[in-house]
């Protein structure tokens, strides 16, 4: 039996090229087009049947439809429309030769193209580029790449893949062996074994190699690769195991990237709406909305406009229901994902560690000259406090005390200002400290900073939390859980009074547990009683992170519903951004950070609060993996946004200068 149509655009019913071809001339007669009638023909007819008319309208006018189109037809309405009508392989090989034509290389779309193709799509594009341009595609790609990354490339060309019902048992724990001796096992990695490996077996039998692969080095061969790799070549490899994974998660992110942020990828967004439409677009919107919480049709409707708009919302389909309903596709692709979160052990990198060579009365003595006197020299103060531990830094600070007499806390208040005081200050305090501050400052005042709340309580580890309590009692001589509960109520205030005893468990995963859990969660999302909220809070709020990602696993399978979707559909406000958090976090707590750095950088104005806090917080623990899950997000480096984003009202750049120290590197 063939495999079922997954397809938005299939073969119209009673077709005839003929009377299309006719239509479509009448639609360009005259002054003026009828966008709308060429439209709706081409979008309601498939690939197939677009050559048919192409052929069709040069026998009965004697001209090239596409031709007449591209005169018609403007902006990106007219390229989206001409990409349609072009076979599948010609709309590869001109997308690969704008890539690199010209002084620069669009090395994101020869990726996505090769990485995603099966053999007999490469084989086509193959043929289709020799015709169109008279040129050999691999010498082309030769003469404009170069190293592992052009090495991995030739081979994804050369459309050798095994295909997919070929799996070597007897080879399955012997590559997974060899992929780790390659890279985690040893000093250096050992490229070729990748390339080899990843460029050659079936899909289904590197989907056994990976399984295999994250039970010997208790880590995601994703971030394997990520810590191994890097640059292009880093990024043409993930997108490999991506598409080995699901090509239409593969897709679903490729789609994201290109419209969220400031501007669309035009090109990106039209390549993949074009050679997706009539082979798996509705597992590409399912797998959309399984990762962004935001179906495909409106992310397209917000982010684009005109006869543009509307073609590209035809070739999507429809809007999919938000009901956290799940394909049969889309719930193994999420059970899949919960797997994976289950099972890796991720190594967590900061960006800053202990200064070689410290010495804290140096430094002490440095710090006093640099703000004694008129003018302050910010430099030395930011490169003495971005450079060193925070265990470093209180030496200095007990140093500065002793040597001085002097208050280094309030030395550094009385000199610096605004942000970079913020920041500076920040780094000094313990982490304990910081974090009661930041307490405080969501609570005090008019309004209250729920995100603050739920982004401290829920990423914090239980000696953290209790720690963050002791010194919010000595500060302010007031229980944080007082604090709260004077300052939030309801289902929210129960909530955040939980995380805060710091008494969650630790144990790890208890499989039968974990059927009894998710068996609850599922009952309690059919039940009609009121104790919906109570029973996601007495799981949520008390099991051990190891454990709930078994939990959101077996829910996947007992209830074919998305975790992350129910909590959307059924909660609300606070009591809704607090369970999400609970979620992202569990899943990938790194991700979590990068996700609420971008929301911080984003849009008008910058709330340096959050930026601060996260920077300051995060930068000996796991900065490095959110930098990581910030760029493959997000497509830009956080090195970069903070570049940007900060410039307005940091005339000094002195505030951007210490976050960038660190951020740790451009990624």
């Amino acid at each position: 039996m063939g495999k079922e149509f997954r397809g938005t655009i299939a073969d119209h019913p009673d077709f005839d090229a003929g009377s299309d071809a006719e239509a479509l001339y009448n639609a360009m007669k005259g002054f003026g087009s009828d966008k709308e009638a060429i439209l709706d023909l081409i979008v309601s007819r498939s690939n197939a049947q677009r050559q048919e008319i192409r052929a069709a309208y040069k026998s009965q006018y004697g001209k090239d439809l596409i031709d007449d189109l591209k005169y018609e037809l403007t902006g990106n309405f007219e390229r989206l429309i001409v990409g349609l009508m072009r076979p599948p392989a010609n709309h590869d090989a001109k997308e690969i030769k704008d890539a690199i034509k010209g002084a620069g290389t669009d090395e994101k779309c020869l990726i996505e193209i090769l990485a995603s193709r099966t053999n007999e799509q490469i084989h086509n594009l193959v043929e289709a580029y020799k015709d169109a341009y008279g040129r050999d595609l691999e010498e082309d790609i030769i003469g404009d790449t170069s190293g592992h990354f052009k090495k991995m490339l030739i081979v994804l060309l050369q459309g050798t893949r095994e295909e997919d019902d070929v799996v070597s048992e007897d080879l399955v724990e012997q590559d997974a062996q060899d992929l780790y001796d390659a890279g985690e096992a040893q000093w250096g990695t050992d490229e070729a074994k990748f390339i080899m490996l990843l460029g050659n077996r079936s899909v289904t039998h590197l989907q056994l190699v990976f399984d295999e692969y994250q039970k010997i080095a208790e880590k995601s061969i994703e971030d394997s690769i990520k810590s191994e790799l890097s640059g292009d070549f880093e990024t043409l490899m993930l997108a490999v195991v991506q598409c080995i994974r699901s090509r239409p998660m593969f897709f679903a992110k490729r789609l994201y990237k290109s419209m969220k942020g400031l501007g669309t990828a035009d090109n990106t967004l039209i390549r993949v709406m074009v050679s997706r439409s009539e082979i798996d677009m509705l597992d590409i919107r399912e797998c959309f909305r399984l990762r962004y919480e935001k179906s495909l049709y409106n992310m397209i409707q917000d982010d684009t406009s005109g006869d543009y708009k509307r073609t590209l919302l035809k070739l999507c389909g429809g809007d999919d229901d938000i009901a956290g309903e799940f394909f049969p596709e889309a719930a193994q692709i999420a059970y899949k994902m919960w797997e994976i979160s289950a099972m890796t052990r991720v190594q967590l990198r900061g960006t800053v560690r202990p200064y070689q060579n410290f010495d804290p009365a140096s430094d002490a003595q440095a710090l006093r000259k640099a703000m004694k006197g008129f003018g302050t020299d910010e430099d030395t103060i930011i490169d003495i406090v971005a450079h060193r531990s925070n265990a470093q830094r209180q030496e200095i600070r007990q140093t500065f005390k002793s040597l001085l007499g002097r208050d280094l806390m309030a030395d550094l208040k009385s000199e610096l200002s605004k942000n970079l005081e913020r920041l500076i200050l920040g780094l000094m305090m313990t982490p304990a400290e910081f974090d009661a501050k930041m307490m405080k400052k969501a609570i005090e005042g008019a309004g209250t900073d729920e995100h603050a709340l739920i982004e401290i309580l829920v990423t914090r580890s239980n000696q953290e939390i209790q720690d963050m309590c002791s010194a919010y009692q000595n500060a302010y001589k007031k229980s944080l859980e007082d604090a709260i509960a004077s300052d939030t109520s309801g289902h929210f205030k129960r909530i955040l009074i939980s995380l805060a005893q710091g008494a969650r468990e630790e144990d790890p995963a208890d499989m039968a547990r974990a059927l009894e859990d998710a068996q609850a969660l599922a009952d309690a999302c059919n039940a009609d009683s009121g104790d919906f909220e109570d029973q996601f809070m007495s799981i949520l709020c008390t099991r051990s992170f190891p454990h709930l990602r078994r939990v959101f696993q077996e829910f996947v399978r007992s209830s074919n519903k998305d975790i992350e979707q129910i909590i959307k559909k059924e909660m609300s406000g606070d009591v809704k951004n607090a369970m999400f958090a609970i979620v992202r976090s569990v899943k990938n707590q790194p991700s979590y950070f990068a996700d609420r750095l971008y929301k911080a950088m984003k849009g008008l104005g910058t709330d340096d609060r959050a930026l601060i806090r996260i920077m300051v917080s995060r930068s000996e623990i796991d900065l490095f993996n959110i930098r990581k899950e910030f760029k493959e997000t997000h497509d830009a480096s956080l090195h970069e946004f903070i570049q940007v984003e900060t410039f307005v009202g940091d005339t000094s750049g002195d505030y951007r200068k210490t976050l960038l120290i660190l951020c740790g590197g451009e990624d």
